[in-house]
């Protein structure tokens, strides 16, 4: 298992995941974005909502295995496994930190 130094709000996002999706919405600044399948999520409210609803749909789990910072842009590649189609599936996931706080967050494969 690789041990990654993440910068502390993104850990925070990672240890929350599915598990507490009101702990994951305060990793965000209060006018955070998340881009995700398609949909974009603004404020902590949505996002805390969008992650409430794939926690409802899907059962997961996310291993961050990579990560990279250029440009302002943390990259994270992740390993997400679970009780969905095409599963395992590695993520990019894409974050901007404003105030030491996550500003926007990107996931694509």
């Amino acid at each position: 298992m690789t041990i990654l130094n993440l910068p502390d709000p993104i850990a925070a996002y990672f240890a929350a995941d599915q598990q507490h999706p009101e702990l994951l919405a305060r990793c965000f600044t209060a006018q955070a974005s998340v881009k995700d399948e398609g949909h974009t999520h603004v404020g902590r409210e949505a996002i805390q909502a969008w992650k409430t609803g794939a926690s409802r749909k899907y059962s997961y789990t996310t291993q961050p295995c990579a990560h990279s910072h250029d440009d302002g842009v943390h990259k994270v590649r992740s390993q997400v496994a679970g009780n969905f189609p095409g599963s395992p599936v590695n993520l990019e996931y894409r974050f901007r930190l404003e105030r030491g706080l996550i500003a926007s967050l990107e996931i694509g494969a």
